[in-house]
């Protein structure tokens, strides 16, 4: 990538996102490579760098065993391949739920080694202060509510949340504080579908949802899922593709080709010059 067009595109930034609240729904995607970020820059506002990579990457069973190294190696490679959208980085379990001094440490290396615009943390009672401290330290932070992948170990699986009073109310409380603590937008995920419309409505922050609700001010999906490219989705996924099927016709018509020699051929290879 050149040094101007570089300077030629500005890059939507945390402002830019809150400045959406109420107005025209947030596009967002979560994007691990280079190739992928490219595709999707055109047609997103944020371009989120998930821990999710673990799993649909890697092969991970959940997010919990990602990295801190990981996380910046996918996230070099997404701000290698976009120009205009925001790009923001999981901080991966373990790297921002003990003390804020480790938080920022771990935070500043990863925006410094991306070139980021801001991470993300999975918000809870005990992470708001780290949240404050980060943000008042200029580091743009995107908060995550609801059900949150991170927890898969205490909640035992990943379920929606928000369908009893008590934890309605627990995660609407949060969803305030997290707001309050400074971040620029707020992912609600896997709650049930009026409270993620009390969130949007209690906070002054843009409400992300997934497995939440259209209400919410914008909206973001495992790329990966939306595209069809796993055997199972979760029930909030919708396919826009069944890129799977595509790619495993693809391979066996190959298969087939060198098997039967019809591949490389005539075009496909080099011929010596004459003489």
């Amino acid at each position: 990538m050149s040094s101007h067009r570089q300077a030629a595109v500005r890059r939507l930034a945390a402002p830019d996102i809150t400045a959406r609240k109420g107005q025209t729904p947030v596009v967002c995607l979560t994007a691990y490579t280079a190739p992928m970020a490219e595709i999707l820059d055109e047609h997103c506002d944020l371009l989120l760098v998930g821990d999710s990579v673990g799993m649909v990457v890697h092969g991970l069973p959940n997010t919990v065993g990602v990295t801190l190294e990981m996380m910046i190696l996918h996230g070099q490679a997404v701000m290698r391949g976009s120009t205009r959208a925001m790009v923001v980085v999981d901080m991966p379990f373990g790297s921002y739920e003990g003390s804020a001094e480790v938080a920022y440490e771990n935070a500043a290396r990863l925006m410094k080694e991306t070139g980021a615009q801001a991470v993300k943390v999975e918000a809870g009672e005990t992470i708001v202060q780290n949240i404050e401290y980060l943000v008042k330290r200029g580091i743009p932070v995107m908060g995550h509510v609801g059900l949150r992948p991170q927890a898969v170990l205490v909640d035992g699986g990943f379920k929606a949340k928000g369908k009893g009073a008590d934890e309605r109310q627990k995660i609407l409380q949060e969803a305030r504080a997290t707001a309050e603590a400074g971040v620029f937008a707020i992912v609600v995920e896997g709650v049930a579908e009026g409270l993620a419309r009390e969130i949007t409505e209690a906070v002054a922050v843009p409400t992300i949802g997934i497995g939440a609700s259209a209400g919410c001010d914008g909206q973001i999906l495992v790329t990966d899922d939306m595209l069809g490219l796993f055997d199972w989705t979760p029930k909030f996924v919708r396919r826009y593709a069944d890129l799977r099927g595509e790619i495993t016709g693809a391979i066996a018509r190959y298969a087939d080709d060198v098997r039967a020699r019809r591949f490389p051929g005539p075009a496909e290879i080099y011929f010596a010059k004459a003489g």
